[in-house]
């Protein structure tokens, strides 16, 4: 007797064992499946980015920075035609997240969507046609990542709207800004990047050299 319940328990381990390898298996398939899918519609559309959209390096500097910080809940300030949030969205995927992105003309919201669609990032994303101005003081969060690529001149007022709902840990990040240097006065977002060095809370670099993208780190909450 006692044999036979070794062996039934081992038939039904042996079962449950395969059940899992299964899960996983399909699992793997279906990211595999929108991997390719995602690398395909960008290799599509390599040398079509037009309308202000961030180069390839800068996307697939999101992209890392998202997979290694973990980021679930973004949020990007113009959306443009789609090329950082495609990137940011697909980092997403791999983390469980989602990405809420703002843009104000319709003509790039709607080119926005449907590329979003054809790469298969529909589900990841939560496109807005709005405001930013406004949309930024109603949107609840928090987020533990901020793409901010809209009117540079507001770049400072996005931030001070955004910091009180920004996770500890999380991360702004701002394109087209410049760090000032000695004998240079720096160009767009010079007046951004000062503020957030100044805050004592936020430790402000630029994200690699010869890259345009300024990342500012909110302390974590010490334990």
């Amino acid at each position: 007797m006692k044999k036979n319940r070794k062996i039934r328990i081992f038939m039904t381990l042996t079962s449950l064992m395969f059940l899992a390898m299964s899960y996983f298996s399909r699992a793997l398939e279906k990211e595999t499946a929108l991997d390719a899918k995602v690398k395909a519609f960008l290799d599509k559309m390599k040398y079509e980015w037009t309308d202000m959209n961030v180069p390839e390096a800068d996307g697939k500097l999101m992209y890392d920075l998202i997979i290694k910080n973990n980021f679930k809940s973004a949020l990007e300030l113009g959306t443009s035609t789609g090329h950082s949030g495609l990137w940011i969205a697909w980092a997403l995927s791999k983390t469980g997240g989602k990405l809420t992105t703002v843009e104000i003309d319709d003509g790039l919201y709607q080119e926005a969507l449907a590329n979003f669609k054809e790469a298969g990032l529909s589900d990841y994303i939560d496109a807005r046609l709005a405001d930013a101005h406004q949309l930024v003081e109603e949107l609840k969060g928090p987020f533990d990542f901020v793409f901010i690529d809209a009117d540079k001149d507001w770049y400072t007022n996005y931030a001070k709207a955004l910091i009180p709902k920004l996770e500890a840990g999380g991360c702004i990040a701002a394109h087209n800004v410049f760090e000032p240097r000695p004998g240079w006065r720096g160009g767009y977002g010079r007046g951004f990047y000062e503020y957030m060095k100044s805050l004592p809370e936020f430790e402000t670099s630029m994200l690699a050299v010869g890259s345009t993208l300024a990342v500012s780190y909110k302390a974590k909450k010490r334990q």
